[in-house]
């Protein structure tokens, strides 16, 4: 790892320990599947708010925010923080969230997946983030039949083709946790984006609804230009007769995260939270 990419990887996980991390995950013990670049620390930028980016993964792994022991729930949450696929809003999108949920008893894995441009890989990380998890539900103390998944944008896009993809990308076999399943009990589904790419903005062709199709949370609003994604979600799992709940805003734009004065940022939580209680 050369001197830059080194005093990156400080950086991101000094800002990581500003939260509640207590631990990284690296998925792949063996080659990272597809991956033509050697293993390295991921490559962050900082903005000019101080917030956190991730312009490149070739080691893709888990960021650990366990509760509160008193408070633990024994469920687990991953985070895909969002980004177009060619970065990670790792603070936005991740760490501020993961912080939050451990408050409400969730033990949070914020996954930071491969990037850039690698879709299949990212659907693969997310897949066997899914399986490494339940293979170690007895160490965190969570059920491993309920562990759900969160993705912002890209990440939401991301957390809906690991809930409905017809075929996903096959990788080989790393452990046994492979044999485990790689689907999320639950998808959380925040300013989704890349999900009406069919005929008349409906559903994008590789992923299907079903009546077995796990229960769906999906936050977004009107003046968002990504906003047919989330009618092109609902209204495919509303036809499969799934459990679907979408809440449309009418302003809040796209990217907010849980930014305060943002009344989208400030309404999700509270939608979120009452719908995990229900469902989760």
């Amino acid at each position: 790892m050369d001197i830059l990419r080194l005093i990156g990887w400080v950086t991101l996980l000094s800002s990581a320990n500003i939260y509640a991390q207590t631990d990284s995950i690296y998925l792949w013990p063996r080659a990272v599947p597809g991956e033509t670049k050697p293993k390295s620390g991921p490559v962050p930028t900082t903005l000019e708010d101080g917030t956190i980016r991730v312009i490149e993964v070739t080691d893709p792994f888990l960021a650990v925010f366990p509760p509160k022991y008193s408070n633990k729930n024994g469920r687990a949450i991953i985070i895909c923080p969002g980004g177009a696929y060619v970065r990670l809003a790792v603070h936005k999108e991740g760490y501020t969230v993961a912080n939050w949920l451990t408050e409400l008893g969730y033990t949070v894995f914020v996954l930071h997946y491969r990037v850039p441009d690698k879709r299949d890989g990212a659907l693969q990380d997310l897949q066997r983030s899914l399986r490494l998890i339940r293979s170690m539900s007895r160490q965190y103390e969570i059920d491993p039949k309920k562990i759900g998944a969160m993705g912002f944008s890209a990440g939401a896009n991301l957390v809906a083709r690991a809930g409905m993809a017809t075929s996903p990308p096959p990788y080989p076999g790393q452990d046994h946790s492979d044999s485990l399943s790689g689907t999320p009990d639950c998808m959380i589904i925040i300013y989704p984006a890349y999900l009406d790419g069919g005929p008349i903005h409906s559903l994008s062709p590789g992923l299907v609804a079903t009546s077995k199709t796990v229960d769906t949370f999906i936050f977004q609003t009107m003046d968002d230009k990504s906003a047919q994604s989330s009618f092109a979600l609902a209204s495919a799992l509303q036809k499969a007769k799934a459990n679907v709940e979408l809440h449309m805003l009418p302003s809040g734009g796209h990217g907010y995260g849980m930014n305060a004065g943002n009344k989208a940022a400030e309404t999700w939580p509270k939608l979120l939270k009452e719908w995990l209680e229900l469902h989760f």
